[in-house]
């Protein structure tokens, strides 16, 4: 049975919440917050590939320590580079 996309946002915000270290959680989880809801079905499926992704890599983008993988080279990545957190 297919997911529906509600449901399939809620399972992609909860997984952002949830990585497993604070500050992933804080990062991701604010950007689930504020860009998920307008994500189309390509992007979330985008969005969840960089989620399967282990959050130590995760991290080394975000801290730009390392270049994502080519096979991360989209608009989601890009989005998620250049995300500000609220205060």
């Amino acid at each position: 049975m297919d997911e529906d996309l509600e449901t399939r946002r809620k399972r992609l915000r909860y997984r952002s919440w949830h990585r497993g270290t604070k500050e992933l959680d804080l990062v991701l989880g604010q950007f689930a917050e504020r860009h998920l809801a307008a994500m189309s079905e390509l992007e979330m499926a985008q969005y969840e590939a960089i989620l399967e992704e282990d959050e130590q890599d995760i991290y080394a983008w975000l801290a730009r320590r390392e270049p994502a993988p080519e096979r991360h080279d989209n608009a989601v990545m890009k989005l998620i580079l250049n995300f500000k957190m609220s205060a």
